[in-house]
């Protein structure tokens, strides 16, 4: 991936909610960030999994 090709999303989220997902992305070794974009994988294959995968020409 490269940098022209990463998008940003915006997440807002309370503060509690960010304290958990914080504590949750140390205790396994990653960022905020990092942890937010597994979770999001994580959908993606789950989705996948039971809908088959998501047509090309659907994601424009």
């Amino acid at each position: 991936m490269d940098k022209q090709s990463i998008k940003n999303i915006g997440l807002r989220v309370s503060p509690e909610i960010h304290k958990k997902l914080r504590y949750i992305a140390k205790y396994e070794g990653r960022t905020i960030n990092g942890q937010a974009y597994y979770l999001i994988l994580s959908c993606i294959r789950a989705f996948e999994k039971e809908h088959g995968p998501i047509p090309e020409d659907e994601l424009k």
